[in-house]
């Protein structure tokens, strides 16, 4: 990665359209739904995007729209990169450095992920207070680092605080079940043994999945405000496990996925 790709892909965005937007949005997998909120949408399809890599994961359509929410210009990742997919770290949060760039001041992400803490339900929504890197890696551990900002970053307070609070008053004043806790990320594509859930509930971890750390990091280094949210979409119970049933985790993700659009349209008109 260099600054001249990332430079061709902003240019290749800014000639279709993409005008200095404010908010950046990564909708994880089967939260698609958002983009019908968006007015005057502009699509950029990943393939065509200079430097992009390609989405493979038949549940993500790979694209960036660009567009309106809540009056604010918002540029949204409808598909992510995962490392399950056989991308690397710098695959993985290309788009967040191509949407910083293009000019956006606030990063919001979405997820779906397993409860580990047993006090959380399927269809509720955690905000991501905290996180717990289990990938074996960084995006920042490439040699030439130092020419996209520092080298070593801080991380003792990764989610914005201030996001963080408004997210939190707006679920009391709608109504909606807002849990709260820290998210580990693991390589995947598996799903937990378990004893890889007894681990990671005595490691700390209150949900699991594959995405959002290494976006998360990057959004640091760039010095970016986050705020992150997990849809959970099943329980993980290891005294009382079933087989996966990924078609369930989709639907349980469609249906509670109504309230994270309110909640983050709603964020967006307060900031």
């Amino acid at each position: 990665m260099t600054q001249t790709q990332l430079e061709e892909s902003v240019e290749y965005l800014i000639k279709k359209g993409f005008d200095k937007p404010e908010i950046g949005i990564v909708l994880g997998t089967g939260l698609g739904q958002l983009v019908d909120a968006i007015e005057n949408p502009i699509e950029a399809h990943y393939n065509h995007i200079p430097y992009f890599p390609l989405a493979t994961v038949e549940f993500h359509s790979g694209k960036l729209i660009y567009g309106t929410i809540s009056g604010k210009k918002v540029v949204v990742m409808q598909g992510r990169f995962h490392l399950y997919e056989g991308y690397d770290f710098l695959d993985i949060t290309y788009p967040i450095r191509t949407m910083h760039m293009l000019g956006i001041q606030k990063l919001f992400v979405s997820n779906a992920a397993g409860a580990i803490n047993l006090n959380f339900k399927k269809g509720e929504i955690m905000l991501i207070e905290d996180h717990i890197n289990l990938q074996g890696g960084s995006p920042l551990a490439f040699k030439n680092v130092s020419e996209f900002g520092d080298r070593f970053v801080d991380m003792s307070e990764p989610y914005d605080l201030d996001m963080r609070t408004k997210i939190e008053a707006i679920a009391n004043k709608e109504g909606i079940s807002l849990q709260k806790g820290v998210y580990v990320s693991v390589v995947g594509p598996q799903l937990e043994t378990k004893a890889e859930y007894r681990m990671l509930k005595i490691l700390g971890a209150d949900a699991v999945g594959m995405s959002t750390v290494p976006e998360v990091i990057v959004a640091n280094h760039l010095r970016l405000p986050i705020v992150a949210v997990s849809v959970l979409t099943d329980e993980c119970d290891p005294d009382n496990l079933q087989p996966i049933n990924i078609e369930e985790i989709i639907r349980i993700a469609g249906e509670a996925e109504p309230k994270m659009i309110q909640l983050f349209k709603e964020l967006i008109k307060e900031i």
